[in-house]
């Protein structure tokens, strides 16, 4: 049996997702926001909250990489090893979630509907990635690539 270089618990799992998770909130916030604000259709909105997940998702895995000293070219592909198929999970999971909810997608800002299902769908979202993270960190993959950048005071 090989020997891990990362703790595999729950506890590092749901650390590494709630980091993927700040990331893929913030641009499917900004997508959804953006699509329903200029009354884009559902699938323009939904690709514009997804490339905007993965933006700020791969972004602030580099802060901690950047801050360590290296180099932009360097901590890119170390981002997509990282955090790639956390996202993805991610972003499968919560736009499915808000494209099934009846009205969601087009109810409009000030509405409970479009900010409860977007809530629910993250919450949804993490709950169904923290197990595939433990499992890709079990395996030193995923944010196992990026946890000797990870001050323990970051997120």
């Amino acid at each position: 049996m090989s020997e891990h270089l990362h703790d595999a618990s729950w506890r590092t799992a749901i650390t590494a997702t709630l980091h993927c998770l700040a990331g893929c909130a913030i641009g499917e916030v900004l997508g959804m926001v953006i699509g329903t604000a200029f009354g884009w259709g559902n699938a323009a909105t939904v690709v514009l909250s997804i490339a905007l997940a993965f933006l700020f998702g791969y972004s602030l895995t580099m802060r901690p990489v950047l801050r360590a000293g290296v180099a932009l070219g360097a901590a890119i592909p170390i981002a997509f090893a990282a955090d790639t198929v956390s996202i993805a999970v991610m972003e499968v999971i919560d736009n499915a979630f808000v494209l099934i909810i009846p009205g969601a997608m087009n109810a409009g800002l000030s509405s409970a509907l479009f900010w409860g299902s977007l809530v629910t769908s993250l919450a949804l979202a993490f709950v169904v990635t923290v197990p595939v993270n433990r499992w890709m960190i079990g395996r030193d993959k995923g944010h196992a690539v990026v946890h000797g950048f990870h001050q323990h005071t970051d997120l």
